[in-house]
């Protein structure tokens, strides 16, 4: 089969993103984001269950990306940015800077990986690709919860509300 019609391919690119030069993380974040935007506000239990199945076709997938290409985390795979992106956008406010901020914590922690972060990329395979995204999209969230119970007095103002 022609790789570049491989199923696998397709996943670990998300649909082709991993592909375009430039940033090819940064631009699956920012699609993440638009499509958790765009849709109807998914439910906790939702996300977590799309995004479990995402990590698992992920993993799978960035599996055969590591082996194909010899690297251990190929740039061109970024279903792992669309994961860890997800997590950090789970039961955040449904608005525009809900989705923003989410968006500039998870890069920062994709980013820099910190500790924690770090040690969770010396994992081999489709693991260690998905792990330390899946770690930064945790603490992402966290400190995006934070920061939102921080800034719920400005909820009044209308700021965290879509509108």
């Amino acid at each position: 089969m022609n790789d570049r019609l491989s199923p696998w391919r397709w996943i670990y690119s998300t649909g082709g993103l991993g592909f375009l030069p430039g940033a090819p993380g940064t631009y699956a974040s920012v699609a993440c984001v638009i499509v958790w935007y765009v849709i109807p506000a998914p439910t906790i239990k939702e996300m977590l269950l799309s995004l479990v199945l995402l990590a698992i076709l992920g993993v799978a997938s960035a599996d055969r990306a590591v082996m194909k290409t010899g690297e251990s985390d190929p740039s061109c795979v970024v279903i792992d940015e669309w994961v860890g992106q997800g997590l950090a956008l789970i039961a955040v406010p449904h608005t525009i800077l809900g989705g923003f901020l989410a968006l500039v914590f998870f890069r920062f922690f994709d980013i820099l990986k910190p500790p924690p972060i770090r040690w969770l990329e010396k994992h081999h395979g489709g693991v260690g690709v998905m792990l330390d995204d899946v770690g930064a999209g945790v603490m992402a969230g966290v400190l995006l919860h934070v920061v939102y119970y921080l800034l719920s007095g400005l909820k009044g103002a209308g700021i965290f509300h879509k509108g």
